[in-house]
């Protein structure tokens, strides 16, 4: 939803359209495929490309980007029930193994979390714009006011606000 807003309010957004929309994600992924080698000193050369851009980048790979560059960071937050939920229709979707139990899961993915969020603030070439997901649906406007502040104040806020979507929030905490 993130990407998507951004997009919507102008910036220019860094995907290779590879992984296409489907049930699970109906607005697409909003990927670039060369994120995904940050973690294996892979190529990083496209990061120059990337200036004035979004990139969407996992919470996981955002400690493999080099302090050759200053970022901004929108570090989209939501419930881990609701992620962990999410990632469960999925993989039934696909007849994956589910791996670890939810608890288990949603443990480690609060530790991840944290271990993230510290190393975000103690790195001078990253600045931080914490954005929760219920709070983005829940008043539009005003989260896509903070983001659009946060971006230097050039984005087009009612073109964001349209397109933040509730009724693409299926799996929120006690829904079945």
């Amino acid at each position: 939803m993130a990407m998507k807003m951004l997009e919507a309010g102008g910036l220019p957004i860094l995907t290779d359209g590879l992984r296409r929309a489907d049930a699970s994600n109906p607005n697409g992924y909003y990927e670039f495929e060369r994120v995904k080698e940050l973690d294996k000193a892979g190529d990083a050369a496209w990061l120059a490309d990337a200036r004035g851009k979004a990139v969407k980048i996992i919470s996981f790979l955002l400690t493999y980007l080099p302090e050759s560059y200053d970022y901004q960071v929108v570090f989209m937050r939501r419930d881990l029930g609701e992620v962990v939920s999410s990632q469960n229709k999925m993989l039934d979707a696909r007849e994956e193994d589910r791996g670890a139990g939810d608890e288990r899961t949603i443990a480690l993915y609060a530790q991840h979390l944290e271990q993230v969020e510290r190393f975000l603030r103690q790195r001078a070439c990253f600045s931080t714009l914490m954005v929760d997901y219920a709070e983005v649906l829940a008043d539009p406007a005003g989260q896509a006011a903070r983001i659009n502040r946060f971006a230097g104040g050039r984005l087009d806020v009612d073109r964001m606000v349209a397109v933040a979507e509730p009724a693409l929030y299926r799996n929120r905490r006690g829904a079945s």
